[in-house]
C-alpha cells in the first residue's frame, strides 16, 4: 500500500505541476548579513547558459568570478543528465536518497523558508520527465515557488566543511607522495652493495600477460537456503610450451573476485583474464542483490532499493561459491584437479571490498555504527549513507568470515564505520588496501588511509592513485552502457594507467604472499611503484605508518 500511494502520490503531482505553467522559480534568493537581501533571475541563468551573454542583472555576480569559474559555470548549467524520471523517483524515495535531498533542503530553502525537500524532489522528477531532460535550469523552473531561497548560513558551513575535506584530503596525499619518495631513497641507500641496486627495467614487466593461456566457463550455482542464483565466470589456467617449472600448475591458486555495486562479472575481466594468464585460478561472481541487473531493475521501478541484509549475503555469497567449486571439482571432468582451496586469495571493490575484509576477520562493528550514523553524518563521504543501512539488522555476531581466504586486496572499500579500528585491527592475513585520490563515494582518509593504520597485520600494503576515482579501476561493460548514469567529470582520466598498475600489483601480490614467492617482493616496494607511474595517475605504495603520523600529517 505504501508503494502505491508512493505513485499514486506521484502521478497526482504530475498531472498538477504539468498542468500548471506557471507555476515555478523565477527567483533565487539570499540574505548575505550585514549586506542585506541579494537575487537573480532565472531567466539572466538561462540567458547565459544558452548564448553566454551576461545580462545587467547578473553583471554584479559574474564580475566576482574569473573567466574560468564562469565558463565552468556555464558548463554545468547546460550538462544534461541522462536520467529517466522513474530513474529519479525511485533514488528520491530511497532511503538514502531521501536523506541527501533532506540535507541538500536545509540549503535550499522554498519561498516560506521551508526545507526544500519535497519541492526539490518533485522538481527532480518533472525536470527529468521534461523533453529537455534533467539540467539546473529546467530544475529551477520547475521547482514549485517562485522564489528558491538559499540558506547563507548553511552555505556557508557547506562550503567550508568542503573545503576542509579537500584540504586534509590534498595533505594526506602530498604526505603519502613525500614519504614514498622518501622510502625509495631509503631503500637506495640501505642496498647491502654500493650501486647494487635494483634494475626495474631488466625485471619481467607483469603489465603484459604472462605464458598461460587459459579458458573461461560460465557456470550458474543455485543457493536454495537462501533463495540466490549465483552465476559465476570461471578463467582456467593452461600450461603452455613457455611456461617454467616455477610457475603454479594445477591444482592452481584460486582468486575469488567480488564486484561492487551496479556492477557486474565483467567488471574486472581484464584482472580476471591477466591472472589466469600467470597461472592463477579465478572465479568472478556477481551478488544477485546488487548487482548491474538488480540494480537497473530498481531504477527502472521493477523492484526496491537494496536491502540492508546484503551485508551478510556477500560474504555468504563467496563462501558458498567456494563450497559449490570444492564439491564440483570432484564430479565435473574438466574441472577435477584445477582448484587448490588452500590457496585462496579474494579481491572487492567497493562493495566488494567491504565483502573481502569481511571474509578475513573484520566483523559488523554495530557499536561503532550507532556512534556515526546520527544527523550529524558526513555529507562529504557517500559510502556512510550504505553503511549506516546496516543499523537496520538486529545487533548480533554474524560469523562471516571463511580460514580459506589467505589474503585479501580491497580496491576503494568502505570499512570506517561497518567495521571501525577495533575491526579492522582482528585481520591478520596480508591486505592490499588500493586508494583514489578523487573518490567521492568511498573517500581516501576515512575508508582507506586511517584504516590502514588499524591493521596489525605485519604484511600490509597501501596504494594510492593521484586523480583516480572511484570508477576508474572499472572496465566500461561490454554492452557500452552503464546502469548508473555516471557523468564523465566522475569517471576520471583515462583508466589504462590504473588497469596496469593493478594488473602488475596483483601479480606481485599473489605470487608474494599466496605463493610464497619472494622474488616477487621489489614489485611490491615504494621505489617500484615510483617507476611504473605515469602522470596525472600517479602511484605511491606504502607498507606502514602509524595512526599519530597520519595525524601529524593532518596537521600541518
Amino acid at each position: 500500500m505504501k508503494s502505491l500511494g508512493k505513485y499514486l502520490s506521484l502521478g497526482l503531482l504530475s498531472t498538477f505541476m504539468t498542468a500548471t505553467p506557471g507555476l515555478g522559480a523565477e527567483r533565487i534568493s539570499f540574505f548575505y548579513p550585514p549586506y542585506g537581501e541579494f537575487s537573480l533571475s532565472v531567466d539572466s541563468l538561462e540567458t547565459f547558459a544558452q548564448s553566454g551573454k551576461i545580462t545587467d542583472e547578473f553583471a554584479f555576480y559574474a564580475s566576482r568570478a574569473n573567466p574560468q569559474q564562469l565558463a565552468q559555470l556555464r558548463e554545468l548549467l547546460q550538462q544534461q543528465f541522462d536520467v529517466t524520471p522513474t530513474l529519479v523517483s525511485q533514488v528520491t524515495y530511497s532511503p538514502i536518497g531521501e536523506d541527501l535531498i533532506q540535507r541538500l533542503g536545509s540549503l535550499i530553502l522554498t519561498e516560506s523558508r521551508q526545507n526544500g525537500f519535497f519541492a526539490l524532489r518533485s522538481a527532480l522528477i518533472l525536470a527529468a520527465a521534461n523533453p529537455e531532460g534533467l539540467t539546473v535550469v529546467n530544475l529551477l523552473r520547475q521547482f514549485p515557488s517562485r522564489t528558491i531561497r538559499l540558506s547563507f548560513t548553511e552555505g556557508l558551513k557547506l562550503v567550508n566543511d568542503l573545503l576542509q575535506v579537500l584540504q586534509k584530503r590534498d595533505q594526506v596525499v602530498a604526505w603519502i607522495q613525500q614519504e614514498t619518495d622518501t622510502t625509495a631513497l631509503i631503500e637506495l641507500l640501505n642496498a647491502e652493495v654500493p650501486n647494487n641496486t635494483i634494475d626495474f627495467s631488466q625485471l619481467p614487466d607483469l603489465r603484459s600477460p604472462g605464458s598461460f593461456t587459459w579458458q573461461r566457463q560460465e557456470l550458474t550455482f543455485q543457493d536454495r537456503l537462501r533463495n540466490r542464483t549465483i552465476p559465476t565466470h570461471i578463467y582456467i589456467p593452461e600450461a603452455t610450451p613457455l611456461t617454467s617449472p616455477e610457475d603454479p600448475s594445477a591444482p592452481f591458486p584460486l582468486i575469488v573476485i567480488s564486484h561492487g555495486i551496479a556492477s557486474d562479472r565483467s567488471s574486472f575481466a581484464y584482472l580476471a583474464e591477466h591472472l589466469a594468464s600467470y597461472g592463477f585460478a579465478v572465479a568472478v561472481l556477481e551478488h544477485p542483490g546488487s548487482n548491474a541487473e538488480r540494480v537497473e531493475r530498481y531504477l527502472t521501478g521493477l523492484a526496491g532499493p537494496l536491502e540492508a541484509k546484503e551485508f551478510i549475503n556477500r560474504p555468504l555469497d563467496i563462501t558458498f561459491l567456494l563450497d559449490q567449486l570444492e564439491t564440483i571439482a570432484k564430479s565435473n571432468p574438466q574441472l577435477q584437479g584445477k582448484f587448490n582451496l588452500q590457496q585462496v586469495g579474494a579481491i572487492g571493490h567497493s562493495f566488494g571490498g567491504y565483502t573481502v575484509l569481511s571474509l578475513v576477520g573484520a566483523k559488523i562493528n554495530f557499536e561503532q555504527l550507532q556512534q556515526d550514523c546520527g544527523s550529524d553524518i558526513s555529507t562529504f563521504n557517500l559510502s556512510l549513507f550504505l553503511q549506516c543501512q546496516v543499523t537496520e539488522l538486529e545487533a548480533k555476531d554474524y560469523q562471516l568470515q571463511d580460514e580459506r581466504i589467505q589474503a585479501v586486496l580491497a580496491i576503494n572499500p568502505l570499512s570506517s564505520s561497518i567495521f571501525g579500528e577495533s575491526e579492522v585491527s582482528q585481520i591478520q592475513v596480508p591486505v592490499m588496501l588500493v586508494a583514489s585520490s578523487q573518490d567521492i563515494a568511498t573517500p581516501i582518509i576515512s575508508e582507506q588511509v586511517r584504516p590502514f593504520t588499524w591493521l596489525a597485520t605485519p604484511n600490509k600494503y597501501l596504494v594510492l592513485i593521484e586523480n583516480a576515482t572511484h570508477f576508474s579501476a572499472i572496465a566500461e561493460p561490454i554492452s557500452g552502457n552503464n546502469v548508473l548514469p555516471i557523468p564523465p567529470a566522475l569517471v576520471g582520466p583515462d583508466s589504462a594507467p590504473v588497469y596496469a598498475y593493478l594488473k602488475t600489483l596483483n601479480v606481485a601480490f599473489w605470487q608474494t604472499h599466496l605463493l610464497n614467492r619472494p622474488e616477487y617482493s621489489p614489485y611490491l616496494q615504494p621505489s617500484y611503484a615510483q617507476y611504473l607511474s605515469q602522470s596525472p595517475l600517479n602511484l605511491s605504495l606504502l607498507n606502514s605508518f602509524s595512526t599519530d603520523k597520519l595525524n601529524q600529517a593532518l596537521k600541518k
